[in-house]
C-alpha cells in the first residue's frame, strides 16, 4: 500500500533510521568510581579484583625486575675494580716519581798509589754506592793545599747503583809533596772519605 502522504510521481520508500540519528539529549552515563585514592591524585580504571589472577607468577615478575638491577650492579663492580687498579697504578707511579729519594751507602776515594809523574795530573776518584733510585748528589772536594771546590752536583739515573766522582789535580815542579784529597758528600746524606798519595819529582833543572 502506498503512503497517501508521499508526493505523486516520485518514488519513495520508508527507511529505518539508526539510533544515532535520533535527536534529543543522550542518556546520562553511569559515573565511574575510582579504584583507589593516592593522596590528592585519583586513579580511575577497572582495577584488578582479588578474583582476577595475575598474568604470570609474582616470583617470576620479581626475578625479571631484579635482573636489570643485577646487571647494573655487576657493571658498577667492574667500574669500581677498574678504578681501584687505576688508583694503585697512579699511586705506584707517584711513589716512584715523588717518593723517597736516592739513598747512599759507602763512599771510597782512591788514586794511583804511585802518585803522578813530574808535571802530571793525578786522577782522584770517589765511588759512592747508591740504592738504584734516581736522584742528585751534592758534594765538594777539599785538597790539602788549602783549596776546595764549589758545591758540585751529580745526577744519578734510575738503576745505577754507584756514582763515580773525579778530581783532577795537576802538580808542577820538583820535589816531594804529601797530598791528600777529601770528598765531602753533602746530600742526600753527609759522608766523608779521603785518600793520601805522594807527588815525587827529582828532575834536575834544565832536563827535558
Amino acid at each position: 500500500m502506498s503512503d497517501p502522504r508521499a508526493p505523486e510521481g516520485d518514488d519513495y520508500s520508508a527507511t529505518v533510521l539508526g539510533s544515532h540519528w535520533f535527536s534529543g539529549p543522550p542518556a546520562p552515563a553511569e559515573p565511574v568510581a575510582p579504584d583507589r585514592v593516592e593522596g590528592s591524585v585519583l586513579r580511575f580504571g577497572p582495577g584488578v579484583t582479588a578474583a582476577m589472577p595475575a598474568p604470570f607468577p609474582l616470583d617470576a615478575a620479581v626475578a625479571v625486575a631484579a635482573a636489570p638491577r643485577r646487571r647494573r650492579g655487576a657493571g658498577l663492580r667492574r667500574y669500581a675494580l677498574a678504578a681501584v687498579v687505576l688508583a694503585a697504578v697512579l699511586a705506584y707511579l707517584g711513589w716512584q716519581r715523588f717518593g723517597p729519594g736516592i739513598q747512599v751507602g759507602d763512599v771510597a776515594v782512591s788514586t794511583d798509589p804511585a802518585g803522578p809523574a813530574c808535571d802530571a795530573t793525578a786522577d782522584v776518584v770517589a765511588v759512592v754506592a747508591t740504592d738504584g733510585r734516581p736522584g742528585t748528589l751534592t758534594y765538594r772536594w777539599v785538597r790539602s793545599d788549602g783549596t776546595k771546590s764549589e758545591e758540585l752536583t751529580e745526577r744519578v739515573p734510575r738503576g745505577q747503583r754507584e756514582a763515580r766522582l773525579h778530581l783532577l789535580w795537576t802538580f808542577q815542579g820538583t820535589g816531594d809533596y804529601q797530598a791528600k784529597a777529601e770528598l765531602q758528600l753533602l746530600s742526600p746524606a753527609q759522608r766523608t772519605a779521603s785518600v793520601n798519595f805522594t807527588y815525587h819529582c827529582s828532575r834536575q833543572p834544565g832536563a827535558g
